[in-house]
C-alpha cells in the first residue's frame, strides 16, 4: 500500500514539478524500484523468492492474491514488456475452465482477464530498477540471478 501512494505521490508530483532537478530525482526513484508480484500461495514463487535471496535485498513484495493488481500497475508493467500477452498466463486453470484457447483474445481481452482474475498473471513479475522479468523459466530466472549480482 505505501509503495502504491508514493507511485501516486511521485506521478502528480511529476506533473505539477517545475524544479527539473527534483523532477528528475522523482522519476528516477519511481523507475528504479525492486518489487516482485507473486502468489503466496504458489510454490515455484516461494522458491524463486528464496534462491534469489530477495527478502535480504529488501524487495518490496506484493501478493496479488490479498493486494489485487490496479489497472495502473498493470498498465507500467505492459509498457515494459511490451504487451499484455506477455503478461499472461496460459497455464492458469481458468485458461482451460473459459476453454481461451479456442478464441482469438485480443490485447483488450488479456488485460481484461488479468485485471479480473489474478490467476491470469504470469508469474512472479519482477522489478528490478527499471528492467522487468516476466514468469519462472529457467532462462529468466537465470537472467535476474546475473542482473541481482
Amino acid at each position: 500500500m505505501l509503495n502504491l501512494i508514493q507511485h501516486l505521490f511521485f506521478s502528480i508530483f511529476e506533473k505539477i514539478s517545475a524544479d527539473s532537478v527534483t523532477l528528475f530525482l522523482c522519476v528516477e526513484k519511481t523507475n528504479t524500484m525492486n518489487k516482485i508480484y507473486y502468489l503466496s500461495t504458489c510454490d515455484t514463487c516461494k522458491r524463486i523468492i528464496s534462491d534469489l535471496g530477495l527478502k535480504e535485498k529488501k524487495f518490496i513484495f506484493q501478493d496479488i492474491k490479498t493486494e489485487k493488481i490496479t489497472a495502473a500497475q498493470l498498465e507500467e508493467m505492459q509498457k515494459a514488456v511490451g504487451s499484455y500477452e506477455v503478461l499472461f498466463s496460459r497455464i492458469a486453470r481458468k485458461y482451460k475452465e473459459l476453454n481461451l484457447a479456442s478464441k482469438q483474445l485480443t490485447e483488450t481481452d488479456y488485460k481484461n482477464f488479468i485485471l479480473e482474475e489474478y490467476t491470469f498473471l504470469k508469474r512472479p513479475v519482477i522489478f528490478i530498477g527499471k528492467k522487468v522479468f516476466v514468469g519462472n523459466s529457467k532462462n529468466v530466472i537465470e537472467t535476474v540471478k546475473a542482473e541481482l549480482k
